[in-house]
């Protein structure tokens, strides 16, 4: 049985995963929409020139970043937890996570289906956590 101290601990390692994991993507993602077709730039600049842009990007360096933050929040949340709630709940929320980011910030269009999925997901974090 856990005790409210050790659930709150918990709680906050799987939220620091999915932060910096949802920003790692999100940022990642609007970078290389920034950048472009990685082919086009590759047949102007070579291939030199397309990693040169990529590394270039500001956005595509912080986002790299985060998502580093977010493998060692994961290794330190998996130190000091079990596997088989770790792993599930940081992997499915960072999925819900993704859909919201994507929609507000990215301005994708978010259809019903993943909007379905991402409350399937809840359901089911819902019920590893009792």
């Amino acid at each position: 049985m856990m005790t409210t101290q050790t659930a709150l601990a918990t709680t906050a390692m799987i939220a620091s995963i999915v932060f910096w994991a949802t920003a790692g993507d999100i940022l990642t993602a609007s970078a290389m929409r920034q950048i472009g077709d990685l082919d086009e730039i590759k047949a102007v600049r070579g291939l030199t020139g397309a990693i040169l842009a990529v590394l270039g990007n500001v956005r595509f360096i912080i986002g790299v970043i985060c998502l580093a933050f977010s493998f060692f929040s994961l290794l330190f949340a998996l130190s000091h937890n079990d596997l088989s709630l770790i792993g599930p709940a940081a992997t499915s929320l960072t999925f819900v996570s993704n859909a919201v980011a994507a929609k507000f910030f990215l301005k994708e269009n978010v259809d019903r289906r993943r909007w379905t999925a991402a409350i399937f997901v809840c359901i089911g974090v819902a019920l590893l956590a009792v």
